[in-house]
């Protein structure tokens, strides 16, 4: 007897993100004592999401193909640069209003500049390739393979030096993206590398979520239930706006822009790692991991539906329907195979 376990999780959106760290976050409120009790291998699945995290990020970086055609070197800088902007100028600006330290009181408890970058720097490719496969070009698909540069902490923390609060030594700087780099080095390279280390880049997610989870108390997270959705909702408008004029200032139709306005899983992780490089922002990372993974979830499902609406409303609503040629396409000729 076969049970559906991997389709079920799939229906929720960002479910290999939000389902395991829901998990966690049950285990850590009703049996916190699980990962010391058991310790050794058991307990390290409940305490190893860094060092998940550091493996992740070798592989996405393998993927990275430097050589990429200047279409894409133009549509996926556009949006990498523009959404990265939008955080940056976001983050200056509550960065000025908040500080370092969360709300402490009111319906905005919670709330932080790092939940704020973290939500908005980050885009969920899977997202984006799915819906530019739908309404857009081949090469458009392709313009991702720029924008996993957002990946990571590296740029959160860079924005939150820029807006003034707490600095970053360099070492933790460069090793916030060290292993990016690493991964980008090996994928070019070596191809049989890239689509190695590639693969193993979904089965990771669950494991860190898991472990990201167990961090967490439920009833900080009932707490962020209404702030987290509301921020959900402000990254779709806030960056949806910027990126849609973005890429219609490029020549584009504007679908891609809006196709980039969501949060990536991974994001959830960001402010634990900030956290890690330092601890001043420690109060503000255990509510910063709940409200992103709500924003995750929120700009999953509303980001489909805005981009068909644009789609629509410019006349790109025409569904692809050769997924095969749609990845060869996204290749620069000289690396296709035959």
């Amino acid at each position: 007897m076969q049970i559906p376990i991997k389709r079920s999780i799939e229906r929720v959106p960002g479910g290999m993100m939000v389902v395991p760290l829901l998990i966690g976050a049950l285990m850590a409120t009703f049996v916190p004592g699980t990962p010391h009790f058991f310790g050794s291998f058991t307990g390290a699945l409940f305490t190893g999401a860094l060092s998940i995290l550091a493996v992740f990020y070798v592989c996405m970086g393998a993927t990275i193909d430097v050589r990429t055609t200047p279409y894409i070197l133009k549509k996926g800088g556009t949006l990498l640069i523009t959404k990265i902007g939008i955080a940056a100028v976001i983050g200056i600006i509550f960065g000025h209003i908040l500080g370092i330290e969360p709300v402490t009181g009111g319906f905005f408890a919670g709330i932080s500049t790092l939940a704020i970058v973290a939500a908005m720097n980050d885009t969920n490719g899977g997202l984006y390739m799915a819906l530019m496969g739908q309404y857009g070009e081949p090469r458009d698909v392709g313009a991702y393979s720029l924008m996993t540069l957002e990946s990571g902490p590296f740029l959160t923390m860079v924005t939150l030096g820029v807006a003034g609060l707490s600095a970053f030594p360099w070492p933790a700087l460069l090793g916030a993206i060290l292993p990016l780099i690493c991964g980008i080095i090996i994928g070019n390279l070596d191809r049989d590398m890239r689509d190695f280390l590639g693969r193993a880049i979904p089965v990771m997610i669950p494991f860190f979520a898991f472990a990201l989870g167990s961090s967490l108390n439920l009833a900080q997270v009932w707490q962020s239930g209404l702030l987290g959705i509301g921020l959900g909702v402000v990254v779709v408008v806030v960056t949806g706006a910027a990126l849609f004029l973005a890429d219609r200032l490029i020549g584009g139709n504007g679908v891609a822009g809006v196709a980039a306005s969501s949060s990536a899983g991974n994001a959830a992780a960001v402010p634990a790692i900030v956290a890690s490089a330092n601890h001043a922002y420690a109060p503000a990372a255990a509510h910063a991991t709940v409200l992103v993974a709500a924003a995750v979830v929120v700009t999953s499902v509303l980001v489909p539906f805005v981009t068909a609406f644009v789609a629509h409303r410019v006349g790109a609503d025409k569904p692809r329907t050769d997924p095969a040629s749609l990845v060869a396409e996204t290749e620069p000729r000289h690396l296709r195979r035959t």
